[in-house]
C-alpha cells in the first residue's frame, strides 16, 4: 500500500475515533496507537506534548514508543521550536537540528506537527495546545506527503 493510501486509512480511522469523544487524553493515546499501528517500520516513537501555558513547557502526553522527555521548553528541540514557529518541522537529520533534545539516542528523523485550537472560545483562536512529534529511527523518513496528512490529521484534534 502506498504512503498516501495509508494515510487515507488512517485520516478515516482517527476521524472515526474522534467523532463525539471529549476524553482527550484518551483521544490522544488511541491516535498515537493507531498511528505507530500502521506505520511500524517508520515511526520508532509517536506521541504527543502538551502545552503547559503557566510554566511557558511542553508536557510529555499520551504516546507508543521508548521512554520519552518529560519537559520541553518553549522554543527548545524540535518540538519546542515547531510550537514557537507555529509551523510543521521535518527534520532529515536530528543531529544536524542545533539544538536538538535527544530523548533517545535511536532517533535520527523527526516530524514535528502543531496542534491548533480551532474549536474554543475560552482559548484565543488558533493557540497551539499541543504538538505531536513522530520519530524514526532512520535517517530522512519523512517528507511533504507526511507533513500535509499529518497536518490534516492534527485538525481533527
Amino acid at each position: 500500500m502506498k504512503k498516501d493510501e495509508r494515510y487515507e486509512l488512517l485520516y478515516k480511522q482517527i476521524e472515526s475515533l474522534v467523532e463525539g469523544e471529549s476524553n482527550r487524553i484518551g483521544v490522544l493515546a488511541n491516535v498515537s496507537a493507531a498511528m505507530k499501528e500502521l506505520f511500524p517500520e517508520a515511526y520508532f516513537w509517536v506521541g504527543f506534548y502538551l502545552v503547559d501555558t503557566e510554566a511557558n513547557v511542553l508536557r510529555l502526553g499520551p504516546f507508543q514508543g521508548t521512554v520519552a522527555c518529560y519537559t520541553i521548553p518553549y522554543g527548545k528541540g524540535v518540538c519546542g521550536s515547531a510550537w514557537a514557529q507555529r509551523q510543521t518541522l521535518v527534520v532529515p537529520d536530528v543531529e544536524a537540528f542545533p539544538g536538538h533534545i535527544a530523548c533517545s539516542s535511536l532517533s535520527r528523523s523527526e516530524i514535528v506537527v502543531p496542534l491548533f485550537n480551532h474549536h474554543s472560545e475560552m482559548v484565543s483562536p488558533c493557540a497551539v495546545w499541543g504538538v505531536l512529534d513522530i520519530d524514526s529511527t532512520d535517517l530522512a523518513t519523512f517528507d511533504d506527503t507526511d507533513r500535509r496528512w499529518l497536518e490534516r490529521i492534527g485538525s481533527l484534534l
